[in-house]
């Protein structure tokens, strides 16, 4: 399959790694022969994406109650408009340390069922923090991008189970391309923000940062297919069953990856 996405690298070799590590450490000791292990499945993988995402939201839940107000916003007119929300500095120790989780899923998938779900919990406490935040400058902005994440998610699972996306390798070669692309883009504007470059045009709800905004949340919902054909062909390969996990913590990332991004983009359009 070959890909790099917001999702962790979901590889052709990785299921060639994975399976034969599996046969090895089975071994031709085992009781069921040489070769002989757990493998996944797809519904193992829904169960587990299902048990991430339970984790992820109830952590967002009580990283939202940790963001405190302070000095209040007046408009010109000396009327109160908002509070200040500060995010405690614990949180953002957490997020560092749910993307130090993230990078060892990423390459010890054996692991994954144990740092996926804490993955899930650090990340979702931030992501939490993040959203009350953001709906404290505008109302109700949280409840439509879940609802737009939702719809997304959906949209793209009818699109690959009835075969109107397809696949293909050269699918998959474009989609990692214009990922990997973003990450870059993502990566030079932090770079050059820390020098006091002006990176605006991102952020500031012109029509240029709006039209980017479409395109990262297009992109990343295309990741959403790969990593639907990633599960189906786990479990027609037979790879370990601890690639469920490894399965649903990609998905988990992509979906993390949409909703930021649409909360973002809601966020410049409501400043129009």
């Amino acid at each position: 399959m070959g890909y790099m996405s917001g999702s962790p690298v979901l590889t052709d070799q990785k299921f060639d790694q994975e399976t034969q590590r599996a046969r090895t450490e089975q071994g031709a000791g085992s009781p069921a022969g040489p070769g002989a292990f757990a493998t996944m499945t797809v519904g193992g993988s829904i169960t587990a994406t299902a048990v991430l995402m339970v984790l992820l939201v109830g952590s967002a839940a009580f990283g939202w109650t940790q963001v405190v107000q302070t000095e209040p916003i007046f408009n010109a007119a000396g009327q109160q408009i908002s509070g200040n929300p500060t995010i405690p500095t614990w949180i953002f120790v957490a997020m560092l340390i749910g993307f130090g989780f993230g990078l060892v899923t990423s390459f010890k998938p054996k692991v994954a069922r144990i740092t996926a779900p804490l993955y899930s919990l650090c990340y979702g406490v931030a992501i939490g923090a993040i959203s009350a935040v953001y709906n404290n400058y505008f109302s109700g902005i949280v409840t439509q991008a879940v609802f737009a994440t939702m719809g997304i998610f959906i949209s793209m699972l009818f699109l690959y189970a009835t075969r109107i996306i397809k696949v293909t390798n050269r699918f998959v070669m474009i989609v990692a391309g214009a990922t990997m692309g973003i990450f870059v883009m993502y990566l030079l504007s932090w770079i050059v923000g820390l020098f006091g470059a002006d990176v605006g045009f991102l952020y500031n709800g012109s029509p240029l940062a709006i039209a980017i905004s479409v395109g990262i949340i297009i992109i990343a919902a295309l990741n959403l297919a790969i990593d639907f054909a990633f599960i189906e062909k786990g479990a027609a390969h037979g790879v370990p069953k601890y690639m469920e996990w490894y399965a649903a913590f990609g998905i988990t990332v992509t979906l993390v990856w949409i909703y930021l991004e649409v909360l973002r983009l809601l966020a410049m359009l409501n400043r129009r």
